[in-house]
C-alpha cells in the first residue's frame, strides 16, 4: 500500500522496488514477466496488521484487487501464469468474490489447494481450517501456458517402489524402475507444512509462505532465465527461491521493514549460495 517509491535495490539476479504496487507496476515493461506470484493482503484477516485493514469495505478491496491484477496482466507474456493466494473463512469470504471477479477478467486456469498440514484458529462450530487457495490465471484463452510437470514430480519411497516392481504385469522391470524413480506427478493439492514460530525459515512476516511451496510454482511455471515478479514481496520468499533456481526476479514491497528482511535474505544467499532454501 502507501509508500514513496525509492531507487531499485539490486541483489543477485533481481531488484527490489520499494513503494506502492499500483504506482510501480505501470512503470515495468509490458510482457516482460513469465510468472507472477502474488500474496496480497487478504482483507481484514490479520486484524492487528494495518496493511490488511486499509479498505473501508469489501467493495473497495475488490476494486483495488482488480486494479493491480489488470496491471499485472499487462506484464505477463502470452504463455505466462499469474498465481494469487487467498483463503476462505468467516471473515475471508471475500475471496469467493475475488475468484469470481478475476475469472471474468482473465482466463481461469486452475485453483490449487495449499494443504497447510496443520489446522489453525480452532473453531467450536465448524471444521478446523487447514488450507489456503492459489488461483491460477493466464492472459489468453487460446494460448496454453508454459508448464513443466516433470519439474515437480514427487519421489516414491523405497517401499512403494519395491511394491510396484513386484507387479507382474510389467515385463520390462528395468524400464518400470526407471519410470518409478522419476516420481509421481504432483497434484493440484500441495501438502506443505505452514511455517510455525519456531521454524528457522520464519523471518518475522505474519503470513510468510514456505519456500518449498513457492519453489513448486516457480519450478513448474518458469524456465531458467524467465523473469518472476512478486508485487507483494513481503519477507522475500519469491525472490530467494527465484535466485536459487536461476530466474531473474523483481519484487515490489511498500513496507521498509520487510524490504530490510528480504535484503538480508538475498545477501545471505549471495554469501553462501550452497545453503538450502530458507
Amino acid at each position: 500500500m502507501p509508500g514513496s517509491p525509492s531507487a531499485p535495490l539490486s541483489l543477485g539476479r533481481g531488484q527490489i522496488l520499494t513503494g506502492d504496487a499500483l504506482a510501480l507496476l505501470p512503470t515495468l515493461e509490458a510482457q516482460s514477466c513469465q510468472l507472477i506470484i502474488a500474496d496480497p493482503p487478504y482483507f481484514q484477516v490479520l486484524l492487528d496488521e494495518s496493511w490488511d485493514n486499509t479498505w473501508a469495505s469489501a467493495d473497495d478491496y475488490l476494486a483495488w484487487t482488480l486494479e493491480w491484477v489488470r496491471a499485472c496482466q499487462r506484464l505477463l507474456r502470452s504463455d505466462g501464469l499469474l498465481y494469487i493466494f487467498g483463503q476462505l473463512g468467516k471473515r475471508e469470504h471475500v475471496w469467493l468474490h475475488v475468484c469470481s471477479l478475476l475469472a471474468r477478467e482473465m482466463q481461469f486456469h486452475d485453483l490449487l489447494i495449499w494443504d497447510r498440514a496443520v489446522g489453525y484458529n480452532e473453531r467450536s462450530d465448524s471444521f478446523t481450517p487447514q488450507y489456503e487457495m492459489i488461483l491460477a490465471l493466464r492472459p489468453e484463452a487460446d494460448t496454453p501456458p508454459y508448464f513443466n510437470k516433470d519439474a515437480v514430480r514427487l519421489p516414491y519411497d523405497e517401499a512403494t517402489i519395491a511394491t510396484y516392481l513386484r507387479d507382474k504385469r510389467y515385463k520390462d522391470r528395468e524400464a518400470r524402475e526407471l519410470h518409478l524413480r522419476k516420481g509421481k506427478y504432483a497434484t493440484n493439492i500441495l501438502r506443505i507444512p505452514s511455517l510455525k514460530g519456531h521454524s528457522k525459515e520464519k523471518l518475522g512476516h505474519p503470513s510468510q509462505k514456505p519456500a518449498a511451496l513457492i519453489e513448486r510454482l516457480i519450478a513448474s511455471s518458469s524456465r531458467p532465465g524467465d523473469t518472476v515478479l512478486d508485487p507483494f514481496l513481503g519477507s522475500g520468499t519469491t525472490a530467494a527461491v527465484a535466485e536459487r533456481l536461476g530466474r531473474p526476479w523483481l519484487g515490489i514491497e511498500s513496507n521498509p521493514a520487510y524490504v530490510a528482511i528480504a535484503r538480508r535474505r538475498l545477501e545471505a544467499i549471495a554469501a553462501a549460495p550452497e545453503r538450502e532454501l530458507a
